[in-house]
């Protein structure tokens, strides 16, 4: 069975203290979701300029690194899916990566497309996927799966070479150590075909990140500007149907929502019930 989760990044602006985040997460419960997506910047104190950029990014992270994330996803009756961490720490200390791992009860911890990392460069692109074999080798030996999460910057062809840095990362990494969680909205917007990339991965996607590219009618105008943007799933214009019968074929672990602002009446909840509709008929009908 597929399972479905939220990303934990929706969540910033509706967990603002452990009682709301305790609401919340009773919520996407109650809406049919198995489980959350944990960010390692959001579950434990970080830095200033991490917080700064995720408000920027229109995405808060809140003040959540000071609660019992753990007491918090049992109680509401959630699992845990997946823990996103930096590459940096888990070179640093794969072994406290492993433990929080295990403490939270997921097997998978994922590394997302960089903050100015240059995936045009030969050597950047070499480096990262050594990096990634390193890392996913130790996360190994400790009963942990190492994931690549993409965002659209990937699809950046290689100085000197027609192939891209999404293709050569998949070329380059042990699939015994390393494997993938997709973002089909990110290529989608990148421009890539979505569908292929996912028949290219194959068994080696593990994880979906699920959501649908549209856009909401603005002013009153006789021909209304439209801004392409996040969109609940199903009432967007990407083919999720298609991407749903490959993503099943593929046998992925878990259909992970993440929404990018935009949300429906203005709130990350009503926009997850929302796309709960579309995923409760989809892998738990």
């Amino acid at each position: 069975m597929i399972s479905t989760a939220v990303q934990q990044i929706m969540l910033g602006t509706v967990t603002k203290t452990e009682k709301q985040a305790a609401e919340t997460l009773r919520l996407i419960k109650d809406a049919g979701y198995d489980g959350i997506e944990l960010n390692g910047f959001m579950i434990r104190p970080t830095g200033f300029l991490v917080r700064t950029l995720t408000k920027f990014a229109g995405m808060p992270t809140g003040k959540g690194g000071k609660y019992d994330w753990k007491a918090l996803v049992k109680d509401a009756g959630l699992t845990v899916t997946g823990i996103h961490e930096d590459l940096g720490s888990i070179k640093r200390d794969p072994e406290k990566i492993i433990t929080e791992a295990r403490k939270f009860g997921t097997e998978f911890v994922i590394v997302t497309g960089m903050y100015r990392f240059d995936y045009s460069d030969p050597a950047a692109v070499r480096s990262l996927s050594e990096d990634l074999n390193q890392c996913g080798k130790a996360l190994k030996e400790g009963g942990i799966s190492l994931l690549y999460h993409n965002h659209n910057c990937e699809l950046l062809k290689i100085s000197g070479t027609k192939e891209s840095a999404y293709d050569y990362i998949l070329s380059h990494t042990d699939p015994d150590c390393v494997n993938f969680e997709f973002d089909s909205y990110w290529m989608t917007d990148g421009g890539a075909n979505a569908a292929a990339v996912m028949k290219k991965l194959g068994s080696r996607m593990k994880l979906w990140h699920v959501n649908d590219r549209g856009a909401r009618v603005s002013g009153l105008q006789m021909t209304p500007i439209l801004k392409y943007d996040s969109m609940e799933l199903g009432y967007g214009a990407m083919d999720l149907d298609s991407l749903t019968e490959i993503a099943k074929e593929n046998g992925i672990r878990t259909a992970v929502l993440e929404s990018h602002r935009n949300w429906a009446e203005k709130s990350p909840i009503r926009s997850l019930q929302l796309s709960a509709e579309y995923l409760n008929r989809q892998f738990h009908a």
